[in-house]
């Protein structure tokens, strides 16, 4: 959320910084809507204040016994001009505070203004396999008759799959290795719900503005679209002492997106679900070592494609590709052989102080409070490193290769394609 001081003080760096992300909202107008919502909260401060007084001196004179009908008089008055000013006040905030959840976080200076995705920029890359073209993962995920999407539509429907056998063991041993590498990095492992309410949503930002987005299993009740959400709310509204920082969180989940604004894209295979497993990392951090904090969740993240032996790139998204809540993304992309390029595996995002001031979380540090800084990333996104394993350890005719690394977390170094 942001900081409304901080946007009268800077009007032109919002001004430049939300059009380079595509907002228009009118800042002029939501400034002169916040003086007004001021204006409104000091009479009313002046009004209840002058009718407390009123109140006082009623029950001094009616103790004493005295006529109190005109100051009843003037006191019903003032309640009846409370109150109409109170409905204009909180109508009024309501709307401000809408506006102002729907506006996106100011991209950081050094993010490379850009149209699209294309514009996006590359920043490093570590190669470990032979770039050349390769069979698909559903390929050959039918010749090893373990990876079976007409079964998953027939349960649920697109987008959704069926692991069996070895693939579905792999897959469970890729969960603990990540959460075993996080674990080794200092983060602490939490068990959260996979059902949170609106608020929580709110505080990350996928509420209200993506709401299409969402599964929704109740009433103010949606399904969790990443793990970011639950973790970083376990701070909303809480104080917390700067000895404690830096928070690191991680937790396994599946994951629930709708999805609304991607038909049509990826819809083949496992690139693009309804359903999947993630490994989140969180972190809460003094705002001083924000930029260091990020560099380290994009390392942790990125030691995992390292001892899987993937290839991957670091790339920096442009102001047109960058998240609704994030200053700065780094996105990393896993080779997949069959599309011959690399594919987005995990997005490691600073929020700067935007999703604290949501969750309104504050950092004590003696008499001064501070709202510390956010961040997150997937360590890593689990079914897209299982797809790259099965296109990048593939070997016609005989099967998958399990890489190194998993090999004590499995009992087999091998899924053969059906015989």
């Amino acid at each position: 959320m942001i900081d409304l001081i901080d946007l009268k003080e800077n009007l032109e760096s919002y001004k430049k910084g939300l059009s380079a992300k595509g907002c228009d909202i009118d800042l002029e107008d939501l400034l002169n809507r916040s003086t007004q919502k001021n204006a409104i909260q000091a009479e009313l401060d002046q009004l209840k204040s002058q009718k407390n007084n009123l109140s006082k001196e009623i029950g001094a004179l009616t103790a004493k016994g005295e006529d109190i009908q005109e100051l009843k008089g003037k006191s019903e008055n003032l309640s009846k001009k409370i109150d109409s000013l109170q409905s204009e006040f909180d109508l009024l905030k309501s709307d401000l505070d809408l506006i102002i959840l729907q506006i996106p976080n100011l991209p950081d200076k050094d993010v490379p203004i850009g149209q699209d995705e294309s514009d996006n920029k590359e920043i490093n890359k570590k190669i470990f396999t032979q770039m050349k073209d390769g069979l698909d993962h559903v390929e050959i995920g039918e010749k090893l008759g373990l990876l079976d999407f007409d079964l998953a539509n027939k349960l649920s429907g697109s987008r959704f799959v069926v692991l069996k056998g070895k693939l579905a063991e792999l897959q469970r041993a890729l969960i603990q290795f990540m959460l075993d590498e996080a674990k080794n990095n200092g983060y602490e492992e939490i068990y959260v719900p996979l059902i949170v309410n609106s608020d929580s949503l709110i505080g990350t930002g996928q509420l209200p503005k993506f709401e299409e987005d969402q599964f929704k299993v109740g009433e103010g009740k949606y399904l969790i679209p990443t793990a970011e959400v639950p973790l970083t709310n376990l701070l909303r509204d809480e104080v917390v002492d700067a000895s404690e920082l830096p928070i690191k969180l991680t937790a396994h989940t599946p994951c629930f997106r709708a999805e609304a604004g991607s038909y049509g894209k990826d819809t083949r295979g496992m690139i693009r679900q309804h359903q999947f497993e993630k490994i989140e990392i969180v972190k809460f951090t003094d705002p001083s070592k924000s930029d260091e904090s990020l560099d380290e969740l994009l390392s942790d993240a990125s030691k995992i494609l390292d001892k899987l032996e993937l290839s991957y790139r670091h790339v920096v998204l442009c102001t047109a590709d960058l998240g609704f809540s994030a200053a700065k993304t780094i996105d990393i992309e896993v080779w997949l052989p069959s599309q011959n390029c690399f594919r987005e595996i995990s997005s490691c995002s600073n929020f700067r102080d935007f999703q604290s001031r949501r969750i309104n979380v504050r950092i004590k540090d003696g008499k001064k409070k501070f709202y510390p800084h956010t961040l997150n990333g997937s360590a890593l996104a689990v079914g897209r490193t299982l797809l790259a394993i099965i296109e990048n350890f593939y070997e016609n005719g005989v099967g998958v290769h399990i890489p190194k690394v998993l090999k004590d977390y499995l009992d087999f170094d091998l899924i053969e394609e059906k015989k």
